[in-house]
């Protein structure tokens, strides 16, 4: 990584590209500034049959300075440093302060990359990109530009570990608002490269750290609990109370529906059982006698009796 320092005095991270990624787009560019100056010579030669010679010399001299000299200029200064062949390989051409280039930057390099690529057939571009620490030809020292790679390899270095689990909620009574917001940001630089560092250094480290939170906070950092993760578990209670304001108490408690109680219900008592009915016995002529209490539909009776 290359740090450059902006107008603004922000240090930027940069990956500058090496010798062969540059050498491939450089290739790739070429080819296709090589088959456009071929199609429009041939197209020239045709129209211009007519011509004398002086004129057709003039016209090739036109279309090579054009087509191969202004053709790479004009498209790496409307494409703020990406042609075809930085696109394809994940370069872009950058200030020496990380902003993006212009004409005259585009200018410069196009005019030493003639002399640099193509007269000596891109001996000197590789002998200077070789010595340079940066990688940078001499169109690059003189227009004050970098070649820069824009697709970086992923890292964990982003990945910020989470406090132990048994000390989830244990600093919830802390005094965070003391704090500044600088201090914070450089816990949470320290946590996501907490990795990458020497183990003696990043326990210094965060044991500085720790120091100042716990200054600011008024409450000092328990005896049994290590100063990274004193640090994880004070962040994330940090970040806790901000998504509990942004989103409210039940955003931030996960949502959940109250409990409704229910309250049990008594069964219904049985009914009782149906008393059982007694046939009617039958009558001295052999046909039943009918009950004056049932009547001849079937019906069981009321206990009412009609008037006579």
């Amino acid at each position: 990584m290359s740090e450059l320092v902006t107008g603004e005095a922000v240090a930027l991270e940069l990956r500058p590209a090496r010798l062969p990624s540059r050498a491939l787009a450089v290739l790739l560019d070429l080819a296709v500034a090589v088959a456009v100056y071929v199609a429009v010579t041939i197209v020239l030669v045709a129209s211009t049959s007519s011509l004398d010679g002086a004129a057709q010399t003039a016209l090739t001299i036109a279309t090579f300075v054009l087509v191969l000299v202004g053709g790479p200029i004009a498209v790496e200064t409307l494409s703020h440093g990406r042609s075809l062949g930085k696109a394809a390989c994940g370069l872009r051409v950058v200030r020496d302060d990380g902003g993006p280039i212009r004409f005259r930057h585009s200018l410069v390099r196009g005019l030493i990359g003639v002399i640099e690529i193509l007269m000596t057939f891109g001996v000197i571009a590789c002998i200077a990109s070789l010595v340079s620490a940066r990688g940078r030809r001499l169109g690059d020292v003189f227009a004050g530009t970098l070649v820069v790679r824009e697709r970086v390899p992923f890292s964990s270095a982003g990945f910020m570990p989470p406090p132990p689990p048994w000390l989830a909620g244990r600093f919830s009574g802390l005094d965070l608002s003391a704090v500044p917001d600088d201090l914070w940001l450089a816990v949470r630089q320290y946590l996501t490269r907490a990795g990458q560092l020497d183990p003696r250094v990043g326990w210094a480290m965060a044991e500085r750290l720790a120091a100042d939170v716990a200054a600011r906070t008024g409450a000092p950092v328990p005896r049994e609990v290590p100063p990274p993760a004193y640090l994880a578990a004070v962040l994330q209670e940090r970040q806790a109370r901000e998504a509990r304001r942004a989103f409210g108490g039940a955003s931030a408690g996960g949502g959940a529906a109250p409990v409704v109680p229910v309250v049990p219900v008594a069964p219904a008592p049985a009914a009782p059982p149906p008393a059982p009915v007694t046939p009617p016995a039958p009558s001295s002529d052999g046909r039943p006698e009918v009950s004056r209490d049932v009547p001849p539909d079937g019906r069981p009776g009321t206990g009412f009796v009609p008037p006579a």
